[in-house]
């Protein structure tokens, strides 16, 4: 009878990229004024619970419309 050889299954070598080359992952998503004004505007006339859970959350907005919203928020005070 033939005696059996063990074999040992060795990986093949994984080659290593730098972490500096890869792309870093997105933690956004783009979307226009258009898309979520309304959503927004819906959730909050609804009181929607969910929107708590955002409301210490960054947005970034382009400096124009920072500026808007900021001479926005000027006039509209009562007695201005």
């Amino acid at each position: 009878m033939a005696m059996r050889r063990l074999r040992v299954y060795t990986e093949p070598e994984i080659e290593t990229v730098a972490c500096a080359t890869l792309p870093e992952p997105q933690s956004g998503v783009r979307v226009s004024l258009s898309e979520v004004l309304p959503l927004l505007a819906d959730a909050v006339a609804s009181d929607r619970t969910w929107l708590r859970d955002f409301a210490d959350e960054d947005i970034t907005v382009s400096s124009d419309l920072y500026d808007v919203l900021q001479a926005y928020r000027h006039f509209r005070r009562p007695g201005a």
